[in-house]
């Protein structure tokens, strides 16, 4: 009786462990559902950085460094998004951690051509990193995922290459219904606090003419704000756009002395309501612009 309790202890407990989930920790809300569409079952996913929040400056907390401790994976925007991943990575004391840069094989925009020091404002020495913000760049990061999950469990590489499948379906459709309403407005003209729309303007035909900011980083100064304001009017711009995580009494100024309107768009799942998803996010976006250029 005693040695069949023994052989079924250990069974359940192999049973057990090939059941165990992948654990994954993403810096960004974005990238934990991208990978939960293609790890589906399989991982269990957790982020660090809430939509609402602005990513280039979060409080790191040891709460972060115990996420990272236990994960087989940390998914990353790179680029220096996350300048404060190091610490987060080094505070957790995980030597077998796979860190998934999943910039890799994006098309990299406003690369310096020059050194970038502090005169510059928080200039990226990669590029622009709001990659994820253009609905094709997805394609890449979801790759990305897709080849660091394998590297944890080979035998589970059919199950992940169909969920990609069938979320690169869903993100194709959806790509054509945001083409069809962008595009009686290519060449429209905007402004953004930041630079965080760079990808999605040139994916849609807009074009952004100025930053609220400056310089990235920098807040925002009544000189500079008189020049935005001249520069608004003699390019006849009627759109502010403003992200989640700014306050809006400068650019709201900015968008009544220049006849324009101010609209508040989202960069990551989950900062406004209405943006649960990826698939309602980049609708939030697109849906924001066309009223705004129909209400102008």
């Amino acid at each position: 009786m005693k040695k069949l309790m023994l052989t079924l202890t250990i069974l359940l407990g192999l049973a057990a462990a090939g059941e165990a989930k992948i654990k994954v920790v993403t810096s960004l809300s974005d990238l934990a559902e991208f990978t939960k569409a293609v790890g589906g079952d399989k991982v269990e996913v957790d982020f660090l950085v809430r939509g609402s929040q602005n990513p280039h400056y979060i409080e790191i907390k040891p709460s972060y460094m115990l996420k990272l401790k236990s994960a087989n994976l940390f998914v990353t925007i790179g680029m220096q998004l996350e300048i404060w991943a190091p610490q987060i990575i080094d505070g957790s004391r995980n030597p077998n951690l796979i860190v998934v840069d999943c910039s890799k094989n994006v098309k990299k925009l406003e690369v310096p051509s020059v050194k970038v020091d502090a005169s510059m404002g928080d200039v990226h020495p990669f590029g622009n990193p709001h990659y994820w913000l253009d609905p094709e760049n997805v394609k890449a990061i979801l790759q990305e995922i897709l080849d660091n999950l394998v590297k944890v469990s080979p035998a589970d590489a059919e199950y992940f290459k169909s969920n990609l499948k069938a979320y690169m379906k869903k993100l194709d459709a959806k790509m054509a219904e945001w083409m069809l309403l962008m595009s009686p407005l290519k060449g429209t003209k905007l402004v953004t606090y930041h630079t965080s729309f760079s990808y999605f303007v040139e994916r849609f035909g807009l074009s952004v003419v100025g930053y609220v900011e400056p310089k990235p980083g920098i807040p925002p100064t009544p000189s500079h704000s008189t020049e935005l304001i001249q520069l608004m009017r003699s390019s006849g711009v009627k759109i502010v756009g403003l992200e989640q995580y700014y306050e809006d009494n400068t650019p709201g100024q900015i968008a009544i002395a220049a006849g324009a309107r101010l609209i508040r768009l989202c960069t990551s799942v989950g900062g406004m309501d209405g943006t649960g998803d990826y698939f309602q996010l980049i609708d939030h976006n697109v849906r924001a612009i066309v009223s705004a250029v129909k209400g102008s």
